[in-house]
């Protein structure tokens, strides 16, 4: 992490038991003097060796932070066994990554988007989405098969960022009659695409489009497609760019077809 030293220690056990943090300044001072460099402490462990085991929040990313036993120091890092078993991941996971993807993906179930496909499908995958974007229109072909066997639904959460007139097109997108339809239409026609810009985009949805763009940003994606979907164990999952054929497979699920 940046501005954050990373450490490894061998220990031979760790259990994982939240405890929350009710107030910034319960904090051992240490552990607030990580805070001060922006890390967000979301929830304590227990930990081997005498140390306490506390979970952070770091540029969207989880850290663990481990208290020595006289309460004045702090290593940073992953804990390892004798065994070199990873004793930070699973701590990590309950604390920062579950909770960080149930609300990732309620913040995607609030974006300004365009779906595509039956909303009845068993999986819904989010795609940030740029009207001037050939790999978006990539991805949008591979996901044709599974789109139309009404396996999944696509979400397009719209934003305007690889060219001047990229935010105009994706106004006149969301404001067409039937912006699924026309979204399709665009899609289909590659480069030949007749999609008109518009010029003059009201504020309402300037303001959606730039909540869109940093909504983005914030997830951790700067290209588009960036792709965000559930697995099989309902963990947010990010795939950047248009995916490779076994990477598709991960992401769609099984195609009600081929069965």
């Amino acid at each position: 992490m940046n501005n954050l030293r990373s450490a490894s220690l061998l220990f031979s056990a760790i259990a994982v038991m939240s405890v929350p943090i009710a107030l910034a300044d319960a904090l051992p001072p240490a552990i607030q003097a990580v805070e001060s460099r922006g890390a967000e402490v979301v929830g304590s462990f227990e930990a081997p060796g005498g140390l306490t085991g506390y979970a952070a929040r770091y540029n969207g990313q989880g850290i663990g932070l481990y208290l020595t036993p006289d309460g004045e120091h702090v290593l940073i890092g992953t804990l390892l066994d004798a065994s070199g078993e990873d004793l930070t991941q699973a701590p990590l996971e309950k604390l920062v990554y579950e909770p960080l993807g149930k609300e990732m993906w309620q913040r995607l179930e609030g974006s300004t988007l365009i779906t595509d496909g039956s909303a009845d499908a068993r999986r819904i995958v989010y795609v940030f989405s740029d009207p001037n974007c050939p790999f978006c229109n990539v991805f949008w072909k591979q996901a044709r098969p599974w789109v139309e066997a009404g396996d999944v639904q696509l979400r397009h959460v719209m934003v305007g960022m690889l060219r001047p007139d990229s935010a105009g097109k994706s106004a006149a997108l969301l404001a067409a009659e039937d912006p699924e339809a026309a979204l399709n239409a665009h899609e289909a026609a590659g480069k030949a695409s007749k999609l008109e810009p518009i010029e003059t985009i009201s504020p309402k949805v300037l303001e959606e489009l730039e909540a869109n763009l940093m909504l983005m940003g914030e997830m951790g994606a700067s290209a588009t497609p960036a792709i965000y979907y559930l697995d099989d164990e309902g963990r947010l999952q990010q795939q950047q760019g248009a995916p490779r054929p076994d990477s598709l497979k991960a992401i769609m699920g099984p195609l009600s077809t081929d069965q």
